[in-house]
């Protein structure tokens, strides 16, 4: 840490204060996947793991966890992949079909004095790091749906001149769909969990609540908006619980599930 910021900002650490701040470290939500394959739900031939993939860390990474997640999960779904493609046939793509991806591709080409891509990504940083950061609130969250909608509405306008290759512009105006879904689905998750858990802080709802401690949100796109709903996940197996310090675990549950001691 002392070279980077010797190197990149000379500034020297052991005899000047240094700036940080909060910034995007790890992804926890992702891609829904069956855990012994690997292979995305409503997804058929697509496998995902490690960051990619959500619901492994709930509402918290520990440090040198996500190394162990793609050791394991990793494997999993190289297996998973290869299973697949031994017991499947090769399944043709009509040229209509690769035609109408390749259009959207590059229809920013084709328009003028339509929106900048550099310009939209600006302003969605700014909605997401000022309303949906470490600490957030119902009303900002609201209001980030909102800004988020819009930038969503105009990006469909994006324009970009130059060439297909080596053009940042370019990549980023096809980006930026995936950026506004998952800035959207991040939003409508933490407005639906009213509570403070791990990495999601509600300044409004500050406390745990238990009823919300085996859900994750799931998210689903139809092309328009995202679609958030709530997923009741199986209690930890017997042989998992065992493996904890029960005076840890009863911060965390309830009596009774303390009681059950894991599930068969």
């Amino acid at each position: 840490m002392w070279h980077q910021f010797y190197e990149l900002a000379g500034v020297d650490i052991t005899k000047e204060p240094m700036e940080v701040g909060p910034t995007c470290h790890y992804v926890m939500g992702g891609v829904e996947v069956e855990p012994d394959t690997a292979a995305a739900v409503g997804v058929p031939g697509l496998y995902a793991a490690g960051e990619v993939a959500g619901g492994m860390h709930g509402s918290n990474r520990l440090g040198g966890n996500s190394l162990s997640d793609l050791l394991v999960f990793g494997r999993r779904a190289g297996m998973g992949a290869a299973a697949y493609v031994k017991q499947t046939t090769a399944v043709p793509v009509a040229e209509a079909t690769v035609a109408s991806a390749a259009a959207r591709i590059e229809a920013p080409f084709a328009r003028s004095g339509g929106e900048n891509s550099y310009s939209l990504h600006a302003e969605l940083q700014e909605v997401t790091h000022n309303l949906v950061g470490i600490i957030r609130t119902g009303d900002e969250l609201k209001d980030a749906i909102a800004k988020i909608a819009d930038i969503r509405k105009r990006s469909a306008n994006v324009a970009v001149s130059g060439g297909r290759k080596f053009n940042p512009g370019f990549h980023l105006a096809f980006d930026l769909d995936n950026m506004l879904l998952v800035a959207e689905s991040t939003a409508k998750s933490a407005i639906g969990r009213e509570e403070s858990r791990g990495g999601h802080t509600r300044d409004d709802f500050p406390g745990m609540d238990m009823g919300w401690r085996q859900h994750n949100h799931i998210s689903s796109f139809d092309g328009i908006q995202v679609t958030v709903r709530k997923q009741a996940l199986p209690f930890m197996p017997k042989e998992l619980f065992s493996l904890f310090d029960v005076e840890e675990l009863k911060k965390y549950m309830t009596p009774d599930e303390v009681a059950k001691g894991g599930s068969n």
